[in-house]
């Protein structure tokens, strides 16, 4: 699919199940070996719900997916028209910035061939067990001074539509990510909860008090600060409560976002997974055009 403006062209990306541009390549050739975790980092995931610190990026492939993200800050119309979500400043509030969009994937070269970089692939599929199929990805920017949270969430809870829970998250910062412009925070082994009712993405980052327990509000008493590095990431379950404050520093945070799942999860919903998707009936399995799978376990060694 080819989108015409004047005398440029957007091609809808999500037709091409491979890599389409060099970035990747050097780090495609190395050893799988290279980029697999230990026992160790896959028992303290199981055992805490996520992992930190796991280099993905070099610095010249940030620079690359920073200058595709920059022209997408200003999509065009007709590339917007291919996000499923594209919100300026999800928040609302002009002092609390936070752009949040879904769909990258579709239109920017780098962003859409990270999705088979084996830095991600090889870890997710240790991390499920099995094949790794996509889900969606998203862009998280917080702009420098007047950056907006994200509240406090589990990511299953708007994912409920796709079953069962065999999902993963792994967010990619762009910028370095600290205490001071809004980095991540964990409430570890929160993964073992239940099911929470959605309560807000943005704005409000005690909305969630309204639906936990005694117990559950204690543990948010000793989150987890997951400060990265450019270029490294973080692995987290689905259930795994995690949000992060707004910035108010000097430097902006920026991070990309893969979600993925185990080959073999199934619609749950009689409307379209995504926006501008074809329904996939309950209880077919997730598969086609826009849920390309990125990876075999059998390839990974």
């Amino acid at each position: 699919m080819r989108i015409a403006r004047g005398e440029t062209m957007t091609q809808d990306l999500s037709v091409h199940h491979h890599p389409v541009h060099p970035l990747f390549l050097p780090t495609i050739q190395r050893a799988a070996a290279e980029y697999a975790l230990s026992n160790e980092q896959i028992q303290f995931f199981h055992e805490y719900g996520y992992l930190k610190g796991i280099r993905i990026l070099s610095d010249e492939q940030v620079d690359v997916l920073r200058g595709e993200l920059a022209g997408l800050l200003d999509a065009r119309a007709e590339e917007r028209d291919l996000f499923y979500e594209y919100n300026s400043n999800e928040s609302g509030d002009p002092n609390h910035v936070l752009f949040h969009a879904l769909g990258a994937w579709r239109i920017a070269p780098g962003f859409h061939d990270l999705l088979w970089h084996p830095a991600f692939t090889i870890p997710a599929a240790q991390l499920l067990g099995g094949a790794v199929r996509f889900w969606h990805d998203q862009l998280f920017c917080k702009p420098a001074h007047h950056g907006g949270v994200v509240a406090w969430h589990q990511d299953y809870s708007y994912w409920t539509r796709t079953q069962p829970l065999a999902h993963l998250t792994c967010w990619i910062g762009l910028d370095d990510s600290t205490r001071e412009n809004g980095c991540l925070l964990y409430i570890p082994k929160s993964h073992r909860w239940p099911d929470l009712p959605i309560t807000g993405l943005a704005g409000d980052m005690d909305a969630i008090s309204a639906v936990l327990d005694n117990q559950q509000r204690r543990e948010f008493e000793h989150p987890v600060t997951v400060e990265l590095k450019k270029g490294e990431a973080s692995f987290h379950h689905p259930r795994l409560v995690h949000g992060s404050f707004a910035n108010h520093s000097d430097r902006s945070r920026r991070a990309t976002v893969i979600n993925v799942m185990k080959d073999g999860v199934r619609s749950a919903s009689n409307e379209p997974l995504l926006h501008g998707v074809p329904v996939i009936p309950p209880g077919e399995k997730v598969e086609g055009q826009f849920f390309p799978l990125l990876s075999d376990k059998q390839t990974q060694g």
